[in-house]
């Protein structure tokens, strides 16, 4: 599989990760939205990113 389906996969991640931080958690505070945002977008770690915010903040 090439670039080009990691990349959609990518960016749904980090689309993820953003969407979820801004709507569904209430409870953050407003620097914890912007490290979540910020790590999300970080070019080559969205999957990575999302991951881990799956397994630290949504597993919870």
């Amino acid at each position: 599989m090439g670039y080009g389906f990691w990349s959609i996969i990518a960016i749904i991640c980090a689309v993820w990760v953003i969407y979820d931080v801004h709507t569904k958690q209430k409870k953050f505070s407003d620097t914890k939205k912007l490290v979540w945002t910020i790590l999300a977008v970080l070019p080559g770690l969205n999957i990575l990113v999302a991951i881990l915010y799956y397994f630290i903040e949504k597993a919870k």
